[in-house]
């Protein structure tokens, strides 16, 4: 797939890897979760998705209930979910997710990401429309699991598409308005999911050089690694 793409899965690697940073953020969703819709999970369907994820990263099971009382306490802060519109070099576009206490703190710090590499930040709207919104699921593959079956069965759920890797992962595609009914027939069946989110997938991609590629990465990295910051999506191929 060429050194550009494996510059980029390795950089993408690298940053998940920072548990210290990511482990926070997780834990945050969690706290979010359980305050807007209560501490069951049974009958949370956010909460679910965000332990759900939480357990895919390893997160101490500990940490995690730590999270969810948390959520009752009285000096648990209220957040906000913003987003951020940027246009970085190269005519990469990206999309920023944010859940913070201090919007003025995250504009600020997030203006400074972009204008510190050369881009800026647009008004919202500028740029949305340049993305889909997709509902993923990331399942794997298990003893009996029919997959052309599945897909018959899930079509009338909001399935899209169904990709599997050579390795054995699942990945489900349905539009991010069937991420509940695809979350509830995928329980109904028992498939346990790795990992599911929203995600905003570019509709026209685009390639760069390995020396951009690695210039683009270090505005990501910096983004990324900010505390209010919880996804980032850009029109890289």
């Amino acid at each position: 797939m060429g050194r550009a793409f494996e510059v980029r899965r390795a950089s993408k690697e690298k940053r998940s890897g920072k548990m210290s940073k990511l482990f926070p953020k997780l834990l945050k969703v969690i706290t979010m979760a359980a305050k807007e819709g209560g501490d069951d999970p049974a009958m949370n369907a956010t909460l679910r998705t965000a332990i759900q994820n939480a357990k895919a990263q390893n997160v101490p099971k500990d940490n995690i209930e730590k999270a969810i009382k948390r959520a009752s306490a009285k000096d648990v802060e209220n957040y906000e979910l913003v987003n951020y519109e940027g246009k970085a070099p190269h005519g990469v576009l990206v999309y920023v997710e944010c859940a913070t206490d201090n919007t003025t703190r995250t504009v600020a710090n997030v203006k400074s990401y972009f204008n510190k590499a050369g881009g800026q930040v647009v008004p919202n709207g500028s740029i949305e429309f340049m993305f889909n919104r997709k509902a993923v699921f990331e399942i794997e593959e298990s003893e009996g699991l029919d997959i052309e079956e599945l897909e018959f069965e899930l079509i009338d759920e909001g399935l899209e598409e169904i990709e599997q890797n050579d390795e054995g992962h699942i990945t489900i595609y349905g539009d991010y308005t069937s991420f509940g009914t695809l979350q509830n027939a995928l329980e109904e069946k028992k498939i346990e999911v790795a990992k599911s989110n929203l995600h905003r997938i570019p509709t026209s991609p685009i390639q760069l050089s390995e020396e951009q590629l690695e210039e683009i990465e270090k505005l990501l990295d910096k983004i990324e690694d900010d505390d209010d910051i919880q996804q980032v999506f850009t029109n890289i191929e």
